[in-house]
């Protein structure tokens, strides 16, 4: 099933498979992050959306006024659409658990997303996210599990909003782990190796 809410690219789960949502970076689409999913959560559904936004012809998820100046009025927007979004495939395939990730501006929108609704996602990866506001305190998210990756080089996101981030989520009381590299924006294979632990470690 998809919802008309998004153009997405979807695979349904087998069985009582969880569901994994997968959030392209800025310029890609459904596609760039669909098959990764897969392989890292072989019997899951996957659900990747493409974002409703384009800036000189890049798919983004919500709009900005320059690099890291985010329209935080289309932010809001965008976070009320992909929660609902979620809702909407979370009462197609109930009782299940519900996992996301993305990178860059993929990970941005899933990270709003998991401030404003907390109880959407089981488990959260934010590949190079880039957090330049201060969020509120969120009860909803003590005992998730977040994992959120960095390079401390990254010319797009700047190193101490990854370590403020870091700990704006562990003091709501998600279980954070991290995978930081010496590098800029790229994903290593560390990052991928944290991701796909936190997608497939069995609970406890």
């Amino acid at each position: 099933m998809q919802s008309s809410t998004y153009h997405a690219l979807t695979k349904d789960p087998d069985g009582d498979a969880p569901l994994v949502f997968a959030f392209h970076g800025t310029g890609g689409d459904e596609t760039q992050l669909f098959g990764l999913a897969q392989e890292l959560v072989p019997h899951g559904g996957v659900i990747s959306p493409r974002g409703d936004v384009l800036e000189n012809g890049a798919a983004r998820f919500f709009r900005r006024t320059g690099e890291g100046v985010y329209d935080m009025e289309d932010l809001a927007r965008a976070t009320d659409k992909m929660a609902a979004f979620v809702d909407d495939w979370r009462d197609q395939f109930p009782n299940r658990e519900v996992y996301g990730f993305g990178y860059s501006n993929g990970a941005n929108i899933l990270a709003s997303v998991m401030m404003a609704r907390p109880d959407l996602f089981d488990r959260v990866g934010v590949l190079h996210p880039l957090i330049p506001w201060n969020p509120n305190e969120v009860a909803g998210l003590a005992g998730r599990s977040v994992l959120i990756t960095a390079g401390q080089h990254d010319p797009i996101c700047p190193w101490p909003m990854t370590e403020k981030l870091v700990a704006w989520a562990s003091a709501q009381g998600a279980c954070v782990s991290t995978s930081f590299h010496a590098g800029g924006h790229e994903i290593r294979r560390e990052e991928l190796a944290a991701l796909a632990a936190q997608l497939t470690t069995a609970p406890g």
